[in-house]
């Protein structure tokens, strides 16, 4: 199964096999590639600019649930989540630029990588750095504060792995919160450089092991536990200390995601009323490892949402063709659109959109493996459509403002397709 095919559902052997080797708590370490005389030096990356008029200020916090103990390690008392805040920024002079994975992130991302014909040890992922400036100071506001966004990754992936989309919406005005799930995330490094990293093989081999009824409720653990922690990041937002003190409109919520993260945005939206608008970027909507599959459905697709939600697609993938996105299509009373980016594969909703094709000279990736990986949409033209359309929705949905690019096709666009 391709890289393409294993982000795609929820949770896939596929995807997990890459895992083999990681434990609680250590990153297995990448052996080195090239000569053994003359090994070559792993590839660096970019991320795309930011395009709104305000520069990027960032601050990571580590939140404690003292009210839930850890559900996948039961020797955490509590549960820990680290999150990242992008916000609007009233200038970076003096602030460096923060790094897209921090050191112990990038060794798990790297260790286990499922990215189809791209070897481990061969791209520097801790070398990226985002253009959000650590610690810059808060841009001046009204005194309703700023929008607030969240967002969940894909299964076994970073929050940094959606930095570009992120930066974005706070370059435009929003404060953007980037959550990890700790022990479902690859790894995720905490500010004393304790590195954890994902459960998710293990859990996965005892359930397959088990029979199909384990994997279900594995799938619906994991979804649980992802909706779990976005409601107590929801219950923290209003008591952030320091420069964001008083920076967040609470009554302008809404959140988005790729794969299991866009699940997880309408599941959330579904369960708690503080979310008034939800985008889901191609992430399959039940309990099931097959888009066709109308079993194990989820409470979002039995019930539908009653708010405004976005559905964007990889080719081929739409309310028509993916049972779950149909289920919640046909039981929704609220705003609904579905857009489907021509040429786009399922990875094409994170930062590799831009930096795998960014591999392929030092690497020698053919177009076959970047296309398998990101499609053959160009990059640039798919981070710009994305980014517009996600911004468009959370302007019109949070902030009450308009541009119409969400009514029909635009020229602007072509390779954004609207699926009646």
């Amino acid at each position: 199964m391709s890289a393409s095919a294993s982000r795609r559902v929820f949770l896939s052997t596929a995807a997990l096999a890459g895992f083999a080797g990681l434990t609680c708590g250590n990153v297995a370490a990448a052996a080195p590639a090239g000569s053994p005389h003359r090994p070559a030096p792993p590839a660096r990356m970019s991320l795309p600019a930011p395009t709104g008029p305000y520069p990027v200020g960032t601050v990571s916090l580590h939140l404690t649930d003292r009210g839930r103990p850890d559900p996948w390690v039961g020797s955490r008392p509590h549960r820990e989540l680290m999150v990242g805040v992008r916000y609007p920024a009233r200038h970076v002079a003096g602030h460096p630029r923060a790094p897209q994975m921090l050191p112990g992130a990038a060794a798990g991302f790297d260790a286990v990588n499922n990215l189809t014909d791209i070897p481990r040890g061969r791209a520097d992922w801790a070398a990226t750095r985002s253009h959000a400036r650590t610690n810059a100071p808060v841009a001046r506001h009204d005194p309703r504060g700023f929008p607030v966004v969240l967002y969940s990754p894909g299964a076994g992936d970073p929050r940094t792995l959606g930095t570009t989309l992120c930066d974005d919406l706070a370059s435009r005005g929003y404060v953007v919160v980037m959550i990890d799930h700790t022990y479902d995330a690859t790894a995720v490094e905490f500010p004393d450089g304790r590195v954890e990293t994902t459960v998710l093989p293990s859990e996965f081999d005892k359930a397959s092991r088990a029979g199909k009824a384990q994997v279900t409720a594995l799938l619906k653990k994991t979804l649980a536990v992802r909706v779990a922690d976005t409601r107590f990041v929801l219950d923290q937002l209003g008591r952030l200390s320091g420069e964001l003190r008083g920076t967040l409109d609470l009554t302008a919520v809404g959140m988005f995601g790729q794969s299991a993260g866009g699940f997880t945005a309408a599941q959330t939206m579904h369960d708690d009323p503080r979310l008034k608008a939800a985008a889901d970027l191609d992430g399959v909507m039940g309990y099931t490892q097959r888009d066709d599959d109308p079993s194990e459905p989820s409470s979002v697709g039995t019930d539908g949402v009653d708010r405004p939600l976005l559905l964007m697609g990889k080719q081929g993938d739409n309310h028509r063709t993916v049972a779950s996105w149909n289920a919640v299509w046909q039981h929704s009373t609220g705003w609904l659109k579905d857009l489907t980016l021509t040429g786009a594969e399922h990875a094409s909703y994170t930062d590799l959109q831009s930096q795998i094709p960014q591999l392929a000279g030092p690497l020698g990736l053919s177009r076959e493996t970047v296309a398998a990986n990101v499609g053959t949409v160009d990059p640039r033209r798919s981070v710009t459509a994305q980014e517009a359309y996600i911004a468009a929705f959370f302007d019109r949905w949070l902030r009450g403002q308009d541009n119409h690019l969400l009514d029909g096709p635009s020229a602007r666009f072509p390779e954004v397709r609207f699926v009646p």
